[in-house]
């Protein structure tokens, strides 16, 4: 049985890679491919590879990106319950990868934009032990409402729930305190903010104080701030935080980066693991991703040296 549910989106990335700057009306060479990718498909997967057995709840259409993304989610061995549309395309996503690896993002809206409350497993998600949810399902309704209804089903049957918000841009543009009263009010026991992230959530940009902000705007989360190159800031007892030093890593790519640390954070911490050491090991897995092209690259035995015994004795 799984112990972690994701919902939310399931979209393919092209990634497009340029080797220099790209000037207005300019041109230059660089790479474009497509890889798997949706923030909370992300999460599911980074989950799954590091030991944790889950399923994620998504919308696809009724196209062969549809069915390469169900043939996907088996490979990878996540539960996958995939409702198909005939009215939208699966999802997709330009990610526009710089020189510096830094990445720039511009969402179609796809089917992943269009569940619906009536199209959640209701009976499965009342006997979920946890959920994990992305900002991006918030940003517009649907699937607004049908994240909201699967979080409250899981918490309801008493459950936990975690959240990433996702993107500042939007969360600015769907304006900060309305971004808040759609996701306060629904008691989230993890929340996995980034710098940004946590500077506009709590007008902080201090790291302690963005903490102790997020946690007064989200009251009874666990506030766990990904500071990139800088750590993680990891809330411990009422406002206080302790700091996790960064994993010493190359930056190729930042694609996906925040997923794998909620992925592989929770994959520990839903078993047991100290907040602190599962923010190690999630630290050293994103570390591991940003050094690679796309949100899920193809595990190596570098990465599955970090993952497997840690994940064995977990088990």
């Amino acid at each position: 049985m799984a112990k972690l549910w994701v919902v939310g989106d399931y979209a393919w990335d092209v990634l497009i890679r340029t080797n220099a700057e790209l000037l207005a009306g300019g041109d230059t060479f660089g790479e474009v491919n497509l890889a798997p990718g949706g923030s909370a498909a992300n999460s599911a997967v980074w989950a799954q590879r590091c030991g944790l057995p889950t399923a994620f709840v998504g919308k696809v259409g009724r196209d062969r990106l549809g069915d390469l993304a169900a043939e996907e989610l088996e490979r990878e061995g996540v539960e996958g319950w995939l409702i198909t549309s005939e009215a939208h395309a699966t999802g997709s996503v330009a990610v526009w990868i710089d020189h510096r690896g830094q990445r720039s993002m511009v969402s179609g809206k796809g089917a992943d934009h269009y569940l619906l409350p009536s199209e959640l497993p209701r009976a499965a998600l009342e006997n979920a032990p946890h959920i994990h949810v992305s900002g991006w399902s918030f940003f517009a309704n649907p699937p607004r409402s049908a994240v909201r209804e699967a979080v409250q089903l899981v918490k309801r049957a008493g459950g936990t729930a975690s959240f990433d918000p996702a993107s500042f841009q939007l969360i600015e543009q769907v304006g900060v305190d309305r971004f808040v009263r759609f996701t306060a009010d629904l008691g989230f026991d993890l929340l996995f903010p980034n710098a940004d992230e946590g500077r506009v959530l709590s007008g902080e940009t201090d790291p302690e104080k963005a903490v102790a902000g997020l946690s007064e705007r989200y009251p009874g989360a666990r506030i766990v701030l990904k500071l990139d190159a800088q750590g993680v800031r990891v809330q411990t007892e009422g406002a206080a935080s302790a700091h996790v030093p960064p994993v010493e890593s190359r930056q190729v790519d930042a694609t996906g980066a925040g997923d794998a640390f909620a992925g592989a954070f929770l994959s520990r911490w839903l078993n047991g693991v100290d907040p602190l050491d599962a923010s190690r090991f999630a630290a050293g897995v994103s570390a591991w991703v940003i050094e690679r092209s796309g949100a899920r690259p193809e595990p190596d035995g570098r990465l599955r040296r970090r993952i497997e015994p840690q994940a064995g004795e977990d088990r």
